[in-house]
């Protein structure tokens, strides 16, 4: 399985942003798909899980409320729409893939098996 993430780049605090991810090859076993960030000098942190057969989602506690994780209907493309940003949200996120969506949610992000490349968001005033 690829992952090809796309958006990104500079925004204003309060701004909006949007990160896509589309899922190739064999993705016939993957079912939780989402997003794991790591701001520079922290530790990584998963942000939000989908789970692509049952449409559940998780989110870490620092984004409720302000980002939206989705998936188109062929299930091979998902979304993270970012609102209300903030400095703190700055990051390079990362595009995840993994069998298990209760794996990703329960046990973060130390166990997700399929990585994309990365895309930096920078929110800044």
């Amino acid at each position: 399985v690829q992952l090809v993430e796309s958006g990104g780049g500079s925004v204003q605090t309060g701004g909006s942003a949007r990160l896509s991810c589309t899922a190739s090859g064999s993705t016939g076993n993957i079912d939780g798909m989402g997003w794991v960030r790591q701001a520079p000098g922290k530790e990584r942190e998963g942000v939000s899980y989908i789970s692509l057969s049952t449409g559940m989602v998780h989110y870490a506690d620092s984004v409720k409320g302000r980002f939206t994780i989705s998936t188109d209907s062929a299930k091979t493309t998902v979304s993270l729409q970012m609102n209300s940003l903030k400095s703190e949200d700055t990051a390079v996120y990362y595009c995840v893939a993994d069998p298990s969506f209760f794996r990703m949610a329960e046990s973060g992000y130390k166990y997700i098996k399929i990585w994309g490349q990365g895309t930096l968001v920078t929110v800044s005033s």
